[in-house]
């Protein structure tokens, strides 16, 4: 094969015709591919993409053999699959548009609370699972990430008390209002209690999973909310997180598990400033 010595030319004059706006739209859509990719990570879309990708490589190469039967038949399945996507990618897609209008899109979901109040309310939760566990007493405790959850507190009693250990467990007294249903947690608050949430349609799962286990799989589906639940049978703790359910957690691994919902990546800058702010205030 004869050597291009035109090649290195061609490159040098393709790079000289870029300005720094086009190196500033490239960043910008290099930053929402990156925010889209942690967005389906771990979830049902990820495995989506992968069958898109499978569709498009089949008709790139099918063309490339000129198998004109399979070529035009996987095109018709591309043109189907682009109406059915709005449908498939529904969770993310409203994900997405609610990260938007809260204006999260390029968040990275950093807590306002500083690292001393966060222990507090982690301490908290964790001393909440370990004597519900210990009396076998049923609870669902959604803890709220970046994709608010009003959606679901509405379903249930208004309450925003300040959280507590003796304030959550007098929310799970058995055979109370307040006992059956979810308790959403935002912060270092309750915001309310006795909500209902959507069960998972994984047909996989395990029989031993009761309705509470089935509830916090399914809204961990939808968000990105880290949902604690205490098995009523047996005082097992599980917390469900991007649709699968992690089980039989101690004091330790619960503690460490949901510390990152309230301790956010905070920009340095950023947190040396807001705790300067807190000081005078």
């Amino acid at each position: 094969m004869p050597i291009d010595f035109e090649f290195p030319t061609k490159v040098r004059d393709m790079v000289s015709t870029i300005t720094p706006l086009d190196i500033f739209d490239i960043i910008i859509v290099a930053m929402i591919l990156y925010k889209v990719y942690q967005m389906i990570h771990d979830t049902r879309a990820m495995t989506l993409v992968k069958g898109l990708m499978v569709i498009i490589s089949l008709t790139i190469i099918c063309g490339w053999l000129n198998l004109h039967v399979m070529t035009w038949i996987l095109q018709k399945s591309s043109e189907w699959l682009l109406i059915a996507l709005p449908i498939l990618f529904q969770p993310e897609l409203r994900r997405a548009l609610e990260h938007l209008g809260q204006g999260q899109f390029f968040s990275h979901g950093a807590s306002l609370m500083d690292k001393r109040e966060a222990e507090l309310v982690v301490d908290e939760i964790v001393k909440t699972a370990k004597k519900l566990s210990q009396t076998k007493t049923g609870a669902l405790m959604v803890i709220e990430r970046e994709m608010k959850l009003n959606d679901i507190s509405v379903t249930g009693i208004h309450i925003d008390g300040i959280i507590s250990s003796e304030f959550l467990l007098n929310v799970f007294i058995v055979n109370t209002p307040l006992h059956d249903g979810a308790a959403i947690i935002r912060g270092n608050r309750l915001i309310s209690a006795a909500c209902v949430l959507p069960l998972t349609e994984n047909t996989g799962l395990s029989t031993e999973l009761g309705t509470r286990h089935r509830a916090a799989i399914g809204l961990s589906e939808q968000c990105d909310a880290l949902i604690v639940v205490v098995s009523e049978e047996t005082g097992t703790i599980s917390v469900a997180e991007g649709g699968h359910l992690m089980r039989r957690f101690d004091e330790k691994t619960l503690a460490a598990k949901i510390r990152p919902a309230f301790v956010g990546k905070e920009n340095k800058i950023f947190g040396k400033f807001l705790s300067k702010w807190r000081e005078k205030k």
